[in-house]
């Protein structure tokens, strides 16, 4: 019996795998609802603790989510849109400032030699870099218009992604309850426990590291767009998704600022300063009120680990495998603690530290 019940379960593995592979091209509003559903659970219960019901606490879940992600895109975007086109005519200015300024100034106070930049060549390469990007994203619109119905499933996927991440917030903890009840009797509690702990590390990463890099992005951005640079909030956006690799997003962050700021205002120690304190306050909200109240020790990736999970999610499956990679890596982990206890409490173990010589 237990051999004929392992055949079932990797015959229904096979089956599984091979019917998401098939259904690939409908399945991404139905993962990132799922997604959504996930992250937006949290905020239910505790409306739900309020007496609300589960519709009422979904609708107002979901309505406010929704007109916060509407608000901050209409805010965010044309700001940051208009920074891309700053950038993108100052690079010759900039190439130009950085031989007939910074790297004289270099020189003196290091009393070193530095090559000097071949700007026309750089500046060759972005003038055909822009073309290219936008040369690609015009090819692929027009490809995409001309095709009606590629268009017309298109845009039915997109709007399809806030309908089914509704019916998933109002459903999620009854398809909980029915996938617990699904599982074999003996095995229930440990896979229960198994889950509960992925469950804690992927909400600690997911929605705790998310909502510190978005913190992280609004202090640096807000606090460099007070005291007047040019590029903000395109810093302040780079820093925060940096940031998801530990101390990667204030060294980055902090020198792009410091390198737009000398660019700016030129050798002067104000903007410095200024710079300093808000990447100051940032690491110091980070340490002792972010990361302590939104991730704690969940995780328990240490940051040779996230480097590399990233790294070899990226060399593996591309972009998305990047993205995929942490969360994936945070389960690995717990399964590994556990196979540890597992191993710890076997004869195996026992065996071996009993014939240990030392």
């Amino acid at each position: 019996m237990k051999n004929q019940t392992r055949w079932m379960l990797l015959v229904g593995l096979v089956l599984f795998g091979w019917l998401i592979h098939a259904l690939q091209p409908i399945l991404l509003p139905f993962l990132v609802g799922a997604l959504f559903a996930y992250l937006g659970n949290p905020l239910v219960h505790r409306l739900m603790r309020f007496g609300w019901s589960r519709v009422t606490a979904v609708s107002v879940s979901f309505v406010s989510l929704s007109a916060i992600g509407t608000l901050l895109f209409i805010g965010v975007i044309p700001k940051l849109w208009s920074q891309i086109i700053y950038l993108q005519g100052r690079i010759p200015e900039g190439l130009r400032w950085i031989n007939r300024e910074m790297i004289p100034w270099l020189e003196q106070r290091l009393d070193i030699s530095i090559g000097r930049l071949n700007s026309e060549m750089i500046s060759d390469w972005a003038a055909q870099f822009w073309q290219v990007t936008g040369a690609n994203t015009s090819a692929m619109l027009t490809t995409l218009a001309q095709s009606g119905m590629t268009l017309v499933f298109t845009l039915g996927l997109i709007a399809l992604i806030p309908i089914v991440t509704f019916y998933l917030m109002l459903d999620w903890d009854n398809l909980i309850y029915k996938a617990r009840g699904l599982l074999p009797r003996q095995y229930e509690q440990k896979v229960v426990r198994l889950v509960s702990e992925c469950d804690e590390v992927l909400a600690a990463f997911l929605r705790g590291q998310l909502l510190v890099m978005i913190s992280l992005g609004i202090i640096y951005g807000v606090g460099l767009q007070i005291m007047g640079l040019k590029l903000a909030l395109m810093i302040g956006i780079v820093a925060g998704l940096a940031s998801i690799i530990p101390y990667l997003g204030f060294v980055v962050g902090i020198s792009l600022a410091i390198f737009t700021a000398v660019f700016q205002y030129g050798f002067v120690l104000e903007p410095l300063l200024w710079i300093g304190l808000i990447f100051m306050i940032g690491q110091a909200a980070e340490a002792w009120v972010l990361q302590p109240w939104l991730i704690g020790d969940r995780i328990g990736l240490p940051p040779v680990g996230v480097i590399f999970a990233i790294m070899a999610g990226g060399q593996l499956f591309g972009f998305v495998g990047m993205l995929l990679a942490l969360p994936m890596a945070a389960v690995i982990m717990v399964l590994l603690r556990h196979a540890h206890r597992e191993y710890v409490k076997s004869s195996l173990y026992a065996g071996m530290d009993k014939h240990d010589p030392s």
